[in-house]
């Protein structure tokens, strides 16, 4: 998914996954074990752009694809109601800031550490934390229920 993030569709991301591991292979394995995951997104990040630059092309990620990835079956009723909010909270993403929804991808979706993703971002793990808290803020306020407020006559008159 991280890949098809970046790359655009998913022979791209099909090619660039495979690049990434042939230079997983090709690399030292003492200077990668330490730090696998960071160094895994970190080329996978860069080879995409790059071929997302070469092609020129821009795909954003479907809905359905992340909902289906991020979901869990318990029951009929429980599935329909978490697909739901998994589908609201999923085009809601797709609102935030691209940089809010690339630290919100890696933390959630690739469970990468603060630290990871500062490294795979080029951002301060500063940054990557408030990122991480104005995008969950911005969710939650847009995932929760406004009261609806009346204005009639009859409501000021009954406060005054």
């Amino acid at each position: 998914m991280y890949a098809l993030k970046w790359a655009g569709h998913r022979d791209s991301a099909a090619d660039v996954v495979q690049e990434v591991f042939l230079r997983l292979c090709k690399a030292d394995p003492a200077e990668v074990r330490p730090h696998l995951a960071q160094w895994l997104y970190t080329v996978c990040r860069n080879l995409a752009i790059d071929v997302r630059r070469r092609e020129s092309r821009m795909h954003a990620i479907g809905i359905n694809q992340a909902g289906e990835q991020w979901s869990t079956r318990p029951g009929p009723v429980e599935q329909v109601e978490e697909r739901d909010s998994l589908s609201q909270a999923m085009g809601l993403l797709l609102t935030l800031p691209g940089n809010q929804q690339e630290v919100l991808r890696l933390k959630f979706q690739h469970n990468l550490s603060y630290r990871e993703i500062a490294a795979v971002t080029k951002l301060s793990e500063s940054n990557v934390g408030f990122l991480i808290h104005t995008g969950l803020k911005s969710l939650r306020q847009k995932m929760t229920p406004r009261p609806v407020t009346g204005t009639s006559h009859q409501s000021k008159r009954s406060v005054l």
